[in-house]
């Protein structure tokens, strides 16, 4: 059920609801990368993780199984992490890894050819406009608008909905914090990628229990998929203009990335 960010109760004031819970359960952690593990930044390639926060999910993964799940390339996410005992979903869940090679999965290949031809389009479009940025990945390709003036941002919308139309059976946006992603258009999200990695791992069971950690839109799925399962720890502040108004399935919050690492250490300990 959808509730006023807002409202949720704060998972480090209510630590010994989520204690009692893990006595009796074991955690199976999903992660997202920006604004969860790192700060919301201008620039995508400035968000680099902590070395607090990237030794307390090392110790973590050492306790229990951890999968970071980003709209990120896997490859990228996995060099941005610097650790190989994480399993890895990249690109909002399309394309799966894990360190003993027991889950390789990857959706939406055959789109390569279309994802190329679409970021053509969108640097010759945007790239007159100032602060706009473009990013291909592996199955996906991004547009962000963060840097661009609110004058000129409908702009960057007309383009990003014009190449849509365009294609509307092959492709769909997966909006997010100041960016535009074009996706193929098939039924796979984070939440789909998450109950998969939890039944191929065999972690599909009564004595554990999934906790899923986000800030995004993109991360909603993952909630609404742990809805009476799992627990899911909305990541930011209610006063964050880009998070006022919003509604979420997640269960908690935590208002800060300093206070995910807090939470994510609680549990390694």
């Amino acid at each position: 059920m959808a509730k006023d960010i807002s409202d949720l109760p704060h998972a480090l004031a209510h630590s010994d609801e989520l204690t009692r819970l893990l006595n009796v359960r074991s955690p199976a952690v999903f992660l997202d990368y920006d604004g969860t593990l790192t700060p919301i930044v201008n620039r995508p390639e400035d968000a680099v993780i902590s070395y607090d926060m990237r030794r307390t999910v090392r110790e973590l993964a050492g306790r229990c199984p951890v999968c970071v799940v980003s709209g990120r390339d896997r490859r990228v996410v996995q060099e941005l992490m610097g650790l190989d005992n994480l399993i890895v979903a990249g690109s909002h869940g399309f394309d799966i890894w894990s360190p003993e090679g027991t889950v390789e999965r990857e959706e939406g290949a055959e789109f390569e050819a279309l994802l190329d031809e679409v970021k053509g389009r969108l640097h010759e479009e945007l790239d007159p406009i100032e602060g706009a940025l473009v990013e291909l990945k592996r199955t996906s390709v991004a547009a962000h608008y963060r840097l661009v003036s609110d004058e000129e941002r409908p702009r960057v919308r007309k383009v990003v909905d014009t190449i849509l139309s365009e294609h509307p059976e092959k492709l769909k946006i997966t909006p997010g914090k100041m960016v535009y992603e074009m996706q193929p258009k098939i039924e796979w999200d984070k939440g789909r990628a998450m109950l998969y990695l939890l039944e191929t791992l065999e972690l599909d069971r009564d004595d554990v229990v999934p906790l899923y950690l986000g800030d995004d839109v993109t991360d909603e799925d993952a909630f609404e998929a742990l809805a009476e399962r799992g627990v899911g720890i909305f990541v930011g502040s209610p006063d964050d203009p880009e998070v006022a108004g919003r509604t979420t399935a997640a269960d908690y919050i935590l208002f800060s990335t300093e206070e995910v690492r807090r939470f994510l250490d609680t549990l390694a300990r």
